[in-house]
């Protein structure tokens, strides 16, 4: 446990009603009394005493004070959360005056970090407390709330069992080959829990993945031609001429951005440079980026003007993005379609886009994404240590296969469990902690 005392405004530094200065660690009810002219010394945990924040004999501010004692508080550590008057010169005069009286001022994070640290939470719950900081929609919100009330510790530590109960199995066999009444294993007696238990991750590993799309937004490439309307179709879907909208070609030579909602939905809009041969070196560039791009968005709306006939710049981004998850769309069509390609079809210039927004809305339905809201890891870190474990599971697998003797395939079992334990935090490096920590807003 850490025996310096730490302080952070926890709340927002706007003008408001209440600011909370927050502190933690050994002794640090004791240290806010000396300057607090309520008395919390001989107080219960949990509760509120109200007084006056003073500076010798200058008052600073009317405030109420709470008190947290004992390891069930949220930084496993005494703490003191101070009230304040929301306005900003306030509200600095008394952290300055509980930095002057020898607090220390916490890093990024460190309020977690030190519940992490002191065993209050694992790491999947600390990160699960940024995410609901950042959130972008209820579902979001509603999968990190989850993860604090730690949903994926529960199936993780599942895993764990479900692996160290097959890992106990050969060690005894391999310790203790003189009992009889020890079964004696093979790796084809081992190959059917393992396989069911592989069968587990691989579900958790394809939900996971799909629900970032949800959590994080979906990655929405826009590609055509020169001259199509993409960028029109970008500003009709933000509604705002967020793109430079011309009838030349090659307007657009980078990529533009933007994020829109609909409804649980948060698409992360990319306008691509028009994808045509060119002999300017900055327009050429601008292709390359958006040639690259539609193999990496997890949506491609590609756009063709419907009032023209196909050429052979359509055709090649028709065979260039048939392999990914698209939508053709057709625009221009106050103007009369010519062609007979299937699409969508809308007049962007008219802001004329409903049935494009409803094709992604189907697409992107909540339902089709997961069927399993429950056994779903929260970020990439996670997703890539469980793909760790799998890999090393199926590497224990393939051994089995093969007859290959039990003592052999059981160091891949143990890497699968070490991966496992990394997922919650259990042996975590520390530049991992001080990585992940950082990114968290200071009051946390």
């Amino acid at each position: 446990m850490n025996d310096d005392i730490i302080v952070a405004i926890a709340t927002s530094r706007l003008e408001a009603a209440i600011s909370i200065i927050r502190l933690s660690g050994k002794d640090c009810i004791a240290f806010v009394q000396a300057f607090f002219t309520g008395k919390i010394m001989d107080k219960a945990s949990h509760t509120i005493t109200y007084g006056f924040i003073k500076d010798g004999n200058e008052k600073i501010d009317e405030v109420l004070v709470n008190i947290y004692r004992g390891h069930k508080t949220f930084t496993g550590e005494e703490m003191v959360e101070i009230n304040c008057h929301g306005g900003i010169f306030i509200t600095q005069k008394v952290l300055n005056l509980c930095l002057k009286k020898g607090a220390r001022m916490a890093e990024h994070g460190e309020f977690s970090k030190r519940a992490f640290l002191n065993g209050r939470i694992d790491l999947s719950q600390a990160e699960a407390i940024s995410d609901l900081i950042s959130a972008k929609n209820d579902y979001a919100s509603q999968l990190a709330l989850k993860g604090i009330q730690g949903n994926i510790s529960h199936f993780i530590e599942d895993l764990k069992e479900d692996l160290i109960q097959i890992i106990t199995q050969i060690e005894v066999n391999i310790d203790y080959p003189e009992y009889e009444d020890v079964e004696e294993l093979t790796a084809q007696s081992l190959l059917p829990r393992s396989v069911q238990l592989q069968e587990k991750m691989n579900h958790i590993i394809d939900s996971s993945k799909n629900v970032h799309l949800l959590k994080d937004g979906i990655s929405t490439v826009i590609i055509g031609k020169p001259n199509v309307g993409k960028s029109s179709l970008l500003n009709a879907l933000l509604d705002e001429d967020k793109a430079i909208v011309t009838d030349i070609a090659g307007t657009t030579r980078d990529i533009v951005e933007g994020t829109i909602r609909l409804d649980h939905i948060v698409l992360n809009m990319i306008d691509t440079a028009g994808i045509r041969d060119t002999d300017d070196i900055v327009e050429n560039i601008g292709v390359h980026k958006s040639k690259e791009l539609i193999h990496q968005a997890d949506l491609v709306l590609l756009v063709l003007d419907g009032s023209q006939p196909l050429t052979r710049e359509d055709q090649e981004l028709l065979e260039l993005s048939k392999d990914t998850q698209r939508i053709i769309v057709i625009n221009k069509k106050d103007q009369g379609q010519i062609n007979d390609i299937d699409g969508i079809e809308i007049s962007a210039k008219n802001h004329d886009i409903e049935p494009l927004i409803q094709k992604i809305k189907e697409m992107f339905e909540l339902g089709k994404i997961t069927s399993s809201q429950d056994d779903i890891l929260a970020n990439a870190r996670q997703i890539q240590l469980l793909e760790r474990a799998n890999q090393s599971l199926k590497n224990a697998i393939t051994a089995m296969e093969q007859s290959i003797p039990t003592d052999l395939i059981v160091t891949d079992l143990y890497d699968s469990w070490e991966s496992l334990k990394e997922i919650l935090g259990e042996r975590a490096k520390e530049d991992l902690l001080d990585e992940l920590f950082k990114r968290f807003c200071i009051g946390k």
